[in-house]
């Protein structure tokens, strides 16, 4: 290894990698990659354990073992082990196995797993993980001076990419749906660096498939490769034709060529080696019938043979050396993306297995904060109908399981008959009030009371961890920081303790870490011991510990304990249900009750002999006080008899939700027909509108066609009658398919507005959406000629409202006034200058000039020529277009300016591209 690393950095110094542009050319390798024998080695944490690691920095050894004793007892690994069936990465894989899943260390990092576990139960599809690998162990050899191989490169350039691509995938989905449903998943790889230019720098110089390094990785690398081949050609040239020599000559009985100590040769047999002079003989067959031998002119090409092949193996390691330097200095980002990746393969994992119990998410409750409104509110932890998850798997099946029974009806008949599947957990009913910091549960052995204690402490993991659990509804629990159990027997004859000791051992350093927001479950408090000692040191414990944390739930048989509620309203009761007529628990929680032990019960249950059950119950009622017996069935019967009337009211109320049902799924399929109703109509009015539109565009042609016709065979005395006839029906047709008209108000008439040449008004008659142009002042009255498209018609001022002022055509209009230019309309609507009357301002194709196209100095020429070809008093329709508008300008400053042109004016206010001048 260290002749390796060695040659790798004398070779590095002439090494010139040809990368593309966005690449560097050259690099040097650090000296840290050369690591000498006395280097010390680091030990580094892999980028998952770096990640998920759930113990704080500031938690202390004993809790920290305090934890991970809870979380053995609560069965926490079973849950990560079965996350880990849907995981898609072998890091999310192994991290699930070994029980590292991330658990969130405040309520806000909490509250963010959930929501990336909300969003990942929404993908339509699962992400695809394909190609991101788990890099870990060799980046950190890269970072420790280890010289990588060309397959581990491969292996992080392809890890980069597929981590490139599986963000692509997320952005494209968030970006599908606009309402943010999937942002909780892209904010997790949002803003992570990908190394492009490291990926590309790996596909640049090694080939993955190939797992070997290309010619293009530098240039020295090229210059060896193609001199060798060129070597190697002549030497295999000069070794065949030898060998057919020795064959033909009777020295072998076929032509050989082969290679012996790294050097090519050719067989010949050992009498003939005459046939080789100056051969030099490398090695011989076991025989030694055959000898292998370098012909004399062959020496020199396998010397060249060897220098090259040396000298390419140290370019190739000092490409590696290179690479592997990259991949250290970029550890920590690499690192970083990784484990972002691996959140993110968290979150979907979390997401199908919510999908897979049929989770629902849990919301964390406040104390401080309660609704009137919402009769959750005064409960602290309100889950109904909560399965413990892995009690609930074992009827599910695994997930691959569950995936092929659904596939076929065959399956399922198959499984029912050889592996009957379990029956379903019975659902639980948690409910804690606000001001409750102790639960006491008692009730009958094997009756659920630890099931139900472990329930609620996996569901708090589960929650922590971002998870969904199964229940109904929307459960609310507080947030724990610290979830501590005392569960089980901790007897141990190596430390010298006895069951009693062992557990009070465990109280003792739970009331030494224990805080306000923590979670404490205790089996069989004060077990082991004198009863009446028990229930002493019991009670203390307790009432030490409800001033400390946020809830504790115990399990206990002793009755004292279940009276502490009545002096303390810190406490709360719940029993577990037992049926008297069974003798069987129905694992079902009665809280606010006490309930008993029926150890008689079940141990007749079991068949124990009847005469000790008797002699049994003699002793119970002689130390059971006088009429608590009966009180006791009173109890029960009263509680049976509630319990019955709150299944009926559910029942009704359940009823009652069937016909809301009902209801909004006939509501909702009215909305539906509506939807289509509406886009018929919508259809059927723009078919009509288009149909309309067509037979408008239709008539205005034909009413162009005739006028222009009228207008050719008209003599000039005619030209006023031809005029009022086109602009008559003119407005006739516009008016006729306007939909509104527009009204001048009578505050409105009797406004002092002046027309002025230019100004955009609305005209009534033509439309209250239709806006015309003024272009003549025609008497004092206030009457003006104003212009409508092609249309031009006489409007009184009272029968208009200004729109918008045009200043420059305003000024323009002003000035050409001041040069006694200014033009005015005759009753025909002619142009006149003086006595004279310009032809009417209809386009055709002989009085318009197209400069679009065109550059500036071609247009002003085209222009000023199209002017002098002009006859007198000509109108002429100059278009330009809008475009960059340096056209535009050229052709106003040659109108503006050229002495013929006595007015110029838009062709209309909706098309500003042309330009109408009168030429004299």
């Amino acid at each position: 290894m260290a002749t390796t690393a060695a040659a790798a950095a004398a070779a590095v110094s002439n090494l010139s990698l040809r990368l593309p542009s966005t690449l560097p050319s050259r690099f040097s390798l650090p000296t840290r990659l050369i690591r000498t024998p006395h280097a010390p080695r680091r030990r580094l944490r892999t980028a998952a354990s770096r990640t998920l690691a759930p113990p704080a920095a500031s938690e202390s050894p004993e809790a920290e073992e305090l934890r991970l004793e809870a979380e053995s007892a609560l069965e926490w690994g079973g849950v990560c082990a079965r996350l880990a069936d849907f995981a898609a990465t072998a890091a999310g894989r192994a991290a699930c196995e070994e029980g590292q899943v991330p658990v969130g260390r405040s309520r806000e990092e909490s509250e963010r797993l959930l929501e990336q576990t909300a969003a990942a139960s929404l993908l339509s599809a699962p992400l695809d993980f394909g190609g991101v690998g788990d890099v870990s162990a060799v980046v950190a050899a890269a970072a420790r001076g280890r010289l990588l191989a060309v397959r581990e490169i491969c292996g992080v350039g392809r890890s980069l990419q597929a981590a490139r691509e599986v963000f692509d995938q997320v952005k494209t989905i968030a970006e599908e749906m606009p309402d943010g449903r999937y942002s909780p998943l892209l904010d997790i790889l949002q803003g992570c660096d990908f190394l492009t230019e490291l990926v590309k720098m790996i596909e640049f110089c090694l080939d993955s498939n190939l797992s070997m390094v290309l010619d293009r990785a530098s240039e020295r690398l090229g210059t060896i490769r193609k001199e060798r081949r060129m070597n190697v050609d002549m030497l295999e040239a000069l070794l065949r034709e030898t060998s057919v020599m020795i064959f033909q000559a009777g020295g072998a009985d076929s032509p050989v060529v082969t290679k012996r100590r790294s050097r090519m040769c050719v067989g010949v047999k050992a009498s003939h080696k005459h046939l080789v002079p100056g051969g030099i003989v490398l090695s011989s067959s076991g025989s030694g019938a055959t000898y292998f031998m370098e012909p004399r002119d062959a020496v020199k090409l396998n010397n060249t043979e060897v220098k090259l092949s040396g000298d390419e193996r140290a370019e190739e390691l000092a490409v590696l050396g290179l690479l592997t330097s990259r991949i250290a200095d970029s550890r920590t980002k690499i690192r970083h993306l990784m484990g972002k990746i691996l959140e993110l393969d968290l979150a979907c994992a979390r997401g199908s297995y919510a999908l897979w119990i049929n989770g629902v998410r849990p919301a964390f409750s406040d104390r401080d904060n309660t609704s009137e409104s919402d009769p959750s509110g005064t409960y602290s932890v309100f889950i109904e109908g909560i399965r413990h998850p892995l009690l609930l798997e074992q009827s599910l099946g695994t997930a691959e399981e569950s995936a092929t029974t659904e596939a076929t009806e065959v399956g399922k008949e198959q499984l029912s008959e050889d592996q009957p599947v379990p029956a379903m957990p019975v659902p639980l009913d948690m409910h804690v009030k606000n001001d409750t910091r102790i639960v006491v549960i008692s009730g009958p052995n094997t009756g659920g009371k630890t099931a139900t204690m472990k329930t609620l402490g996996l569901a708090s993991l589960m929650s922590k961890a971002g998870m969904f659990f199964p229940a109904k509804g929307r459960p609310r629990l507080p947030w724990f920081d610290q979830v501590l159990a005392d569960i089980g027997d901790h007897q141990s004859l190596e430390n010298s303790l006895s069951t009693f000791s062992g557990n009070i051992s465990r109280l003792r350093k739970i009331a030494q870490v224990v805080s306000t927001d923590s979670l404490v479950l205790i089996d069989e408090i004060g077990s082991g011991t004198d009863p009446s000692e028990g229930v002493s040191l019991s009670t203390s414990i307790l009432k030490y510990l409800a001033s400390r944390l946020n809830l504790a739930v115990v399990t206990t048989h002793y009755a004292d304990l279940s009276r502490l509620k009545a002096v303390d309203d810190r406490f709360e009761n719940a029993a577990m249900e037992f049926c008297l007529e069974t003798l069987k628990p129905t694992y079902r929680v009665l809280w606010g009750s006490t309930g008993n032990s029926n150890a008689l019960s079940i141990a007749k249950s079991i068949g124990f002999d009847q005469k000790v059950l008797d002699r049994a119950q003699e002793w119970v009622e002689k130390l059971l006080p006088d009429k608590q017996k009966e009180r006791q069935g009173l109890l029960y019967g009263s509680l049976l008899d509630e319990r019955n009337l709150l299944e009926s009211q559910a029942n009704e109320v359940a009823s009652v939700l069937s016909e809301v049902e009902d209801l909004y799924n006939e509501i909702r399929l009215e909305a539906d027909e509506l939807d289509s109703r509406v886009a018929a109509l919508k259809a059927r009015e723009s078919q009509k509108v288009q149909q309309e539109l067509k037979s408008v565009k239709s008539q205005m042609d034909l009413l162009i066609k005739n006028f222009e016709v009228q207008l050719k065979n008209s003599k000039l005395e005619q030209y006023n009658s031809v005029m009022r006839k086109a602009e008559a029906a003119t407005a006739s047709l516009a008016a006729a398919h306007q939909p509104t008209e527009f009204a001048v108000s009578d505050d409105e008439n009797k406004s002092s507005y002046v027309p002025q040449i230019g100004d955009k008004v609305y005209v009534e008659g033509l439309g209250g959406g239709s806006m015309a142009t003024v272009v003549e002042i025609l008497s004092e009255d206030g009457s003006c000629m104003v212009q409508y498209g092609k249309i031009k018609v006489r409007a009184k001022n009272n029968k208009m409202k200004l729109a918008q002022r045009d200043r420059k055509e305003t000024s323009t209009s002003s000035s050409a006034q001041g040069k006694g230019r200014a033009q005015k309309r005759s009753p025909a609507g002619t142009a006149t200058t003086g006595s004279v009357s310009f032809a009417p301002a209809v386009q055709t194709s002989r009085n318009t000039v197209d400069l679009r196209g065109m550059r500036v100095g071609e247009a002003s020429h085209e222009l000023e020529m199209a002017i002098d070809g002009c006859r007198p008093y000509q109108v002429l329709f100059v278009v330009h277009g809008m475009g960059t508008g340096a056209v535009k300008e050229c052709a106003l400053d040659v109108l503006r300016s050229h002495p013929r042109v006595v007015r110029i004016e838009d062709e209309s206010p909706l098309n500003y591209g042309c330009t109408v001048a009168y030429v004299e």
